[in-house]
């Protein structure tokens, strides 16, 4: 990808046909249209397909720039979810996902890269993105959630499916972020604090 022009913008009502020819008719995983951390677990499965896609449709039209595209070559290539934490309920009602401390942060939930240029460092561009976008906007610290396979139990295994929805943690650390606290034995959470 070193040769294809990368271009990271916030979604915006401007961009709204760009992000729907990106996530599909079925809207990124499933029907999702990046709404699993926005909305509280019930409400999530009762909207999922047209209903999540609404409310992303009408945060764009709201001025809320839920998140980044990333554009190769002028195509819309993937996409990031970053925002307050605070504007993400399930996760901030997440057990395994607590906050590591009081300090106000962004959070980067989630992640969708198109197959035609996958394993070509569009994370890392998407993460770099991110934290620029957070830092225009005040942020000091921007948090992510990724799954590291590099632990001992994932470690020399492929990434399946929508594994790493939430990022893959050498992305993240090649863009500067560092092991803030663990989810899980695979799953860190990874802070970058912005100066």
């Amino acid at each position: 990808m070193s040769k294809s022009k990368i271009e990271i913008k916030p979604l915006t009502a401007e961009r709204w046909n760009d992000a729907t020819s990106l996530f599909g008719e079925r809207g990124g995983y499933s029907g999702c249209w990046c709404m699993f951390w926005r909305l509280d677990r019930s409400d999530f499965k009762k909207l999922r397909g047209e209903g999540t896609k609404e409310i992303l449709h009408q945060m764009t039209t709201k001025k809320q720039e839920p998140g980044l595209l990333a554009y190769v070559d002028g195509k819309p290539a993937g996409w990031c979810s970053v925002g307050p934490r605070e504007g993400y309920l399930a996760l901030e009602n997440s057990r395994i996902l607590k906050r590591v401390d009081d300090e106000p942060v962004w959070s980067i939930v989630c992640f969708f890269v198109d197959k035609s240029v996958r394993k070509q460092g569009l994370m890392y561009a998407l993460v770099r993105g991110a934290v620029a976008h957070a830092k225009k906007r005040g942020a000091k610290i921007v948090e992510g959630y990724p799954i590291d396979m590099q632990s001992d139990k994932l470690a020399g295994q492929k990434l399946n499916s929508y594994a790493g929805y939430m990022g893959v943690a050498s992305a993240y650390r090649e863009a500067g972020f560092v092991e803030a606290g663990r989810a899980s034995e695979t799953q860190l959470i990874m802070r970058h604090v912005i100066k």
